[in-house]
């Protein structure tokens, strides 16, 4: 094979790999403009969403993981739930909120056909940017 055939047959390999890193790119950015679209979902304080596509499972992010309570969630999420204690009306509240939004987003992106189940990530980097914030605003509060 000269040159020249075996640089046009590496090109459309190329071609065909970027198409369909597009395409799925394509997929994963659709499905985060339909949660975005759900008026519940777009005015709350976190922003579910599809991080990729795995064949026909929708990568998620949430707050909540094996290592990450539900508390620690809910104190990043709404700083003056500190001081309140588990029973308290306030904290009840938003631990239902927070569920009820996260089983909607579910919903939302199991109603697609493509997509037959959701597995949720914990979004460390959401983490890392509230504590950068922290940081931030401290430093900010303190000169």
């Amino acid at each position: 094979m000269s040159d020249r055939k075996q640089f046009l047959l590496v090109m459309l390999v190329a071609a065909l790999f970027v198409a369909w890193l597009l395409m799925r790119g394509a997929g994963v950015i659709n499905l985060n403009n339909t949660l975005r679209d759900d008026p519940r979902l777009e005015s709350y304080v976190y922003p579910f969403r599809v991080l990729r596509i795995e064949g026909d499972t929708a990568v998620m992010t949430t707050l909540r993981s094996t290592g990450t309570s539900t508390r620690q969630a809910l104190e990043a999420l709404f700083p003056p739930l500190q001081s309140v204690n588990d029973s308290h009306r306030d904290w009840q509240r938003a631990e239902r909120e927070y569920a009820q939004l996260q089983a909607r987003a579910s919903e939302i992106i199991l109603g697609h056909e493509d997509i037959a189940r959701v597995r949720w990530e914990l979004d460390e980097h959401w983490y890392h940017l509230q504590k950068m914030k922290r940081q931030r605003t401290d430093l900010v509060s303190n000169s």
